[in-house]
C-alpha cells in the first residue's frame, strides 16, 4: 500500500510517520502531484496558520488537486480547517470539500485549546473499535461548527466538529498521531479503509 503524507511545509509531518510506522506501514513525503494522485492513501497535515498554508498549497497546484482525489484521504488539524469553506483565520478561503466555516472560538473559554479532550457521538467507520468518550489530543484556537458532516463532536465552551467526512475525504481536528492507542487505532481504521 503507498501512504502518501503531503508535504508543503506547513505540517507536522514527522510524526505522523513514526506513528504510521509503528502500525507497521511505510509512509512517503511528498508535494509531487503524480505521486500524490497515484497512492492508495493520502494523509494532508497541517499546522501553523491558515492564510499562509493556503497560500503554500496554491503556490505549489495543490489546491486543484487535493479536492479531486479518489482515494481516502485523511485531513489533520489545519489540514482538516484548509478542507472547509472558509476559516476566520486570516479570512481564508478554503478547499471547500466540507460544506462548513471554520470559526474562532470566543473569550468565554481559553484559547487555543490545548490538551485532551473527549469525543462524543462517533459517527464512522474511520471509529471503528473506539469508544464513546475517549481521550484524544488538540491544539487549535479555530473549529468547525457542527454539520451535516460531522462525524465526531467534542465539547469547549460549546459543541463543535472533532471530525468530518464527506465521500472519500475524512477530517479530524484533533491530532490522532500525539492521542496515543486511540489515536492510533483511528489512524489504523483509516489506512485500512
Amino acid at each position: 500500500m503507498k501512504i502518501v503524507i503531503i508535504n508543503y511545509g506547513a505540517g507536522n509531518i514527522q510524526s505522523i510517520k513514526f506513528a504510521i510506522k509503528r502500525l507497521g506501514y511505510e509512509a512517503v513525503l511528498s508535494n509531487d502531484v503524480s505521486e500524490i494522485q497515484h497512492a492508495d492513501k493520502v494523509i494532508f497535515p497541517g499546522v501553523g496558520e491558515a492564510s499562509s498554508a493556503m497560500h503554500k498549497l496554491r503556490d505549489s497546484g495543490l489546491d486543484k488537486l487535493i479536492p479531486n482525489l479518489k482515494q481516502p484521504v485523511l485531513g489533520i488539524c489545519l489540514g482538516m480547517q484548509l478542507m472547509c469553506h472558509s476559516s476566520e483565520e486570516g479570512n481564508t478561503t478554503g478547499l471547500g470539500i466540507f460544506d462548513v466555516d471554520v470559526v474562532k472560538f470566543d473569550n468565554t473559554v481559553k484559547v487555543p485549546q490545548i490538551g485532551w479532550n473527549q469525543i462524543t457521538n462517533l459517527k464512522s467507520e474511520l471509529f471503528k473499535g473506539v469508544e464513546e468518550k475517549e481521550h484524544i489530543y488538540l491544539v487549535h484556537s479555530f473549529y468547525a461548527p457542527l454539520c451535516s458532516e460531522t462525524i465526531a463532536e467534542c465539547t469547549y465552551g460549546l459543541d463543535y466538529s472533532a471530525a468530518l467526512k464527506m465521500d472519500n475525504f475524512y477530517g479530524t481536528q484533533f491530532h490522532p498521531e500525539k492521542s496515543s492507542d486511540v489515536g492510533e487505532k483511528i489512524l489504523e481504521n483509516f489506512l485500512k479503509m
